[in-house]
């Protein structure tokens, strides 16, 4: 058993982050599943299949990223070094990749997602850069 007060900042905040992000994500899911279930018809009859595949998308990113975080938790406990880059751009995909799907259900035409969707290429990069950052923190 670890004490908290040997637990570096940074480890406690992305341990934090992605176990409260994995509820909100879950919840997300479970609403989603359920609304689909019960056949509510607000949600199947919203518009087109693009909103609801967004939404699913965002489902999906938001739920991988939070166990991303308790992963790169677990794995900054075997660096010297706080990959603080890292960090930051992982903080960051995790809310450009899902937030980009989210938003993109709305102010489209169509079948085209909405404006939104442009945060999800930021996202990748976000996402790449922090990857990169943990690869380079292990080599050390």
């Amino acid at each position: 058993m670890t004490d908290s007060a040997k637990t570096p900042p940074l480890t406690t905040r992305h341990l934090r982050f992605g176990w409260g992000s994995l509820l909100v994500f879950v919840l997300f899911g479970g609403v989603l599943e359920a609304m689909h279930g019960f056949k509510v018809d607000w949600y199947l009859s919203f518009g087109s299949e693009t909103q609801r595949l967004m939404w699913r998308l965002a489902h999906a990113h938001g739920t991988l990223l939070s166990l991303v975080h308790i992963a790169f938790a677990v794995t900054m406990a075997r660096v010297s070094t706080e990959p603080r880059v890292a960090s930051a751009s992982l903080l960051g995909a995790s809310v450009a990749l899902p937030g980009g799907f989210l938003l993109g259900a709305f102010g489209g035409a169509g079948d085209d997602p909405g404006v939104g969707i442009a945060l999800v290429p930021v996202g990748l990069v976000l996402l790449v850069i922090a990857i990169s950052g943990c690869l380079r923190s292990l080599r050390a």
